[in-house]
């Protein structure tokens, strides 16, 4: 009998909720797992114009989720633009913005990839995108290969380049 009731203090100190089963809800998914689709969208570059991104054959592109504001995303951007520099020819890399950037954040932060502002957060959620940083390597057809989350180290990142 304890052991249940410490349990259910544990689970209620851990802010987890349980079901009428007694199980633990899954947590939402905060980013596409390797097989999901993304779909070609349209979105507005940094430079305010219409920008088409799909996935076309004979190519691989990596995706990069960031804020301006998460200090994680800052701390990948001078990676991610190494890794940009270093490329295949093959393999492609857009940014997504998921946020507003404040004023001179781009002469702040120079980003070397092409950077497109989020559709919106309906867009995200489809994507099942609910944090930052995220990197993806999506192949021909927005089918998903690799995801990272978080800071990713440059043997990690690396490996979103190379194949």
């Amino acid at each position: 009998m304890w052991k249940s009731t410490l349990a259910v203090a544990l689970l209620m100190g851990l802010g987890l909720t349980t079901t009428a089963r007694g199980e633990t809800p899954a947590a939402a998914p905060q980013a596409p797992s390797p097989g999901d689709v993304i779909p070609a969208f349209e979105a507005q570059g940094i430079d305010g114009k219409a920008q088409q991104v799909s996935f076309p054959k004979g190519s691989s592109t990596v995706l990069v989720f960031f804020l301006s504001g998460c200090p994680t995303c800052h701390k990948m951007i001078p990676e991610w633009n190494r890794s940009f520099e270093r490329k295949p020819g093959h393999l492609r890399m857009i940014g997504v913005l998921m946020d507003q950037e404040p004023p001179g954040f781009f002469s702040a932060m120079p980003i070397s990839f092409p950077v497109v502002r989020s559709p919106g957060r309906s867009f995200l959620q489809s994507l099942k995108v609910n944090r930052a940083p995220v990197t993806l390597r999506v192949a021909a057809g927005g089918k998903v290969e690799d995801v990272g989350l978080g800071l990713l180290d440059p043997i990690r990142l690396g490996e979103f380049f190379h194949q």
